[in-house]
């Protein structure tokens, strides 16, 4: 074996030599990589992610040690950053890596991107650590992924998992008042290091030993990595078709077919070797003659010339994997295309097929569809070719791997900056005391608060969100005090509002501002309406339940109001939209308001509002002290109505009228704690 001090040496000297380059070695036991890499990383995280559930291993053994890596690489980290550096942290080996840099470094400008799919939430669910892994990548400012879908996805699994609610792929913390941002950011390539490439002398020459081997033929390339998430073993079975259907390109071309070793260690690894050699054997076999190969098969990898050389030369290139973050093999064989010529059949679950769209897309499991395309590439016109590449190329070379870069770095940044005006507007244990010592001066006060999602949080059915003993304690106290005004500001129907507070001394005001309730008094209406509009529109939002699983409509007396917050919130948010519009062009001539709420879609009369109806308190009470505080934007009306002076609060980061933010109904709640026990 090895003595210790000579590992603690090559350890030195390793370190010694990546300082000079300003790199800083993370040191792992042969055990840790074992149980980290090939365990969790390429046994659960990989296959999981790429849709491979069979393929998946759960151990709670590697899950451990992929804490332990994590910590660790922390732990070097924070020996070597400062508290306001940026820090980039890559790909799916580090996914718990933002939150612990994020505990050591609170004030670090934290970017993460995942190089992989991030998969749809039902195949995120099957992860046992799956809120370890979602908290671990909210550590971070940014969060950037290869496409919109990924996006989503991410979104998804916050929102159904955390509960974390997202606007404009913005996601609200709770725990920690901090705002994060998912967005896009496709991986471009060094265009111009391919392009310039395919011209020197070397690869030229490369190009001129590659041709004299395959004898004037057509050449279909195919490139990839050793992992049976590319689709390899399709692709070869599709080609078999082509051949069979084909016999016209007997001895006319070749497949050039470049298969990269990776994993040897990882058991499937081994039996998809064993399957492509049997397939190219097969096939050699069977199509082949004494002067012909079929299939030109490289199990190797190449260097950088050989690739060129091969892309540059290529007919077609055939990048078909069966799920691929990215796939940056088929942006290199389009930068290299120099005089335009040359066809890209691509996977459409490649996530570069999202801006390769001049290429033929293809679905991979389906042999008869990459048949047909190999038959078109082959047939094309070289000026079709040209014209689909030189539009592609154009995109890629705008859009590549440095613009990638700097655009992530920008958006950071600009992240920083969003979370520094939402800390501006946060209020801070410094202003809390103000607003109390405010509140304590005054003689006549006035709290206008609303009720879902700013003293409760919001729950899945609007009947369960019955305030508890210790809020209705809570009001009770703020409105025993004689130079206290307390109004609940509601959308809510008055029945309900009048048997939950009808036994405290506090104003009410139902659904949005149509009724309104003094402390003392009857209800009444703020204006003579009708509600006859129902009738017609009733249908129209049950068509919408209808086509929404889990939406349903709420009826009050004078709105309707369609609830998606228990629909997936994909399809929720696409209904929305349609219902939106649909219910527009229906009140278009009528007195009638759609106003778009926290995960539900209301119709109205138009002009009574939340903010009409407070005005009612403020002209008759005015108040020394105002404090009104909602989470959804018909408080936004509250918010705007009232005198410059008072206090007006937020509940969440979204864009707003209020002066202030507070992050959750908790900390509203405390608030109103500290007010009553000053």
């Amino acid at each position: 074996g090895i003595s210790r001090e000579k590992i603690k040496g090559e350890e030195k000297d390793i370190e010694a030599k990546l300082m000079g380059e300003n790199c800083h070695p993370v040191f792992l036991s042969e055990r840790n990589i074992d149980d980290y890499y090939n365990g969790f990383c390429n046994k659960t995280i990989w296959p999981l992610f790429h849709y491979f559930p069979l393929n998946t291993t759960y151990s709670k053994e590697s899950w451990q040690a992929y804490k332990r890596v994590n910590e660790i690489f922390a732990d070097t980290v924070e020996e070597v950053a400062k508290d306001d550096d940026t820090i980039w942290v890559h790909d799916y080996h580090l996914m718990l890596l933002p939150k612990l840099l994020r505990e050591r470094l609170p004030k670090a400008m934290i970017g993460f991107f995942l190089h992989i799919p991030f998969p749809s939430f039902e195949i995120f669910r099957l992860l046992p650590w799956r809120n370890e892994i979602l908290e671990g990548l909210l550590g971070a400012d940014l969060v950037g992924f290869h496409t919109y879908d990924y996006v989503h996805h991410f979104l998804a699994s916050v929102q159904r998992l955390l509960g974390y609610e997202a606007f404009m792929s913005q996601i609200a913390t709770p725990h920690s008042a901090r705002i994060v941002k998912a967005d896009v950011f496709p991986m471009g390539i060094s265009y111009e290091q391919f392009s310039s490439g395919a011209r020197s002398r070397e690869v030229r020459a490369q190009i001129g030993k590659y041709r004299r081997r395959v004898e004037g033929r057509k050449i279909i390339l195919s490139i990839d990595r050793l992992d049976y998430t590319k689709g390899i073993p399709q692709r070869l079975e599709a080609f078999n078709l082509f051949l069979q259907r084909n016999p016209q390109y007997k001895e006319k071309l070749v497949f050039i077919l470049v298969v990269v070793p990776s994993r040897a260690r990882v058991g499937p690894y081994a039996l998809l070797k064993k399957q492509i050699d049997e397939l190219v054997g097969a096939i050699n076999g069977k199509y082949g003659t004494i002067g012909w190969t079929p299939i030109w098969y490289l199990y190797r990898s190449l260097p950088p010339r050989s690739l060129v050389a091969l892309y540059n030369m290529a007919d077609v290139a055939l990048v078909t994997p069966i799920r691929d973050g990215m796939n940056l093999i088929a942006k290199e064989y389009i930068a290299t295309k120099t005089d335009g010529k040359g066809v890209l059949i691509l996977s459409e679950t490649a996530g570069t097929a999202k801006e390769l769209g001049e290429a033929i897309l293809v679905n991979v499991n389906n042999r008869e569809e990459i048949v047909w395309a190999l038959e078109e590439a082959l047939a094309m016109p070289e000026e079709e070719q040209i014209e689909r590449n030189r539009i592609m190329q154009r995109r890629l070379q705008r859009y590549n791997v440095t613009r990638w870069a700097d655009e992530f770095i920008s958006a950071l940044s600009d992240v920083k900056e969003l979370q520094e005006e939402m800390e501006a507007r946060t209020l801070t244990a410094e202003m809390k005391r103000k607003l109390v010592d405010s509140f304590q001066k005054g003689i006549r006060r006035l709290v206008l608060l609303d009720y879902d999602g700013t003293l409760i949080p919001f729950s899945r059915s609007p009947e369960k969100a019955k305030p508890g003993d210790e809020l209705v304690s809570l009001l009770e106290e703020l409105a025993g005090d004689p130079k206290n005004e307390v109004v609940l500001v509601s959308g809510r129907d008055k029945d309900t509002l009048e048997k939950w507070f009808d036994s405290l001394s506090i104003g009410l005001v139902a659904e949005h501002g149509v009724w309104i309730k003094e402390r003392g008094k009857e209800w009444e209406m703020i204006e003579a309406l009708g509600n006859s509009w129902k009738e017609k529109m009733y249908p129209i939002l049950e068509q919408y339940v209808d086509r929404t699983p889990g939406s349903f409509v709420e009826e009050k007396e004078f709105s309707l109001v369609w609830h998606y917050r228990r629909a997936d919130s994909r399809l929720g948010e696409l209904r929305a939209r349609e219902l939106e519009n649909d219910l527009l062009n229906l009140t278009a001539n009528l007195n009638l308001q759609v106003l778009e709420g926290h995960k539900v879609i209301e119709v109205k009369n138009a002009g009574i509002n939340k903010g009409r109806a407070a005005l009612k308190w403020i002209s008759k009470e005015g108040g020394d002290f105002i404090l009104a505080v909602g989470d959804d934007w018909t408080d936004e009306d509250i918010f705007r109505a009232l005198p410059p002076p008072a206090w007006t609060i937020k509940v969440g980061f979204r864009a707003s009228a209020a002066r202030f933010n507070l992050s959750s109904p908790s900390k509203v709640r405390a608030l109103l704690k500290e007010m009553v026990e000053s």
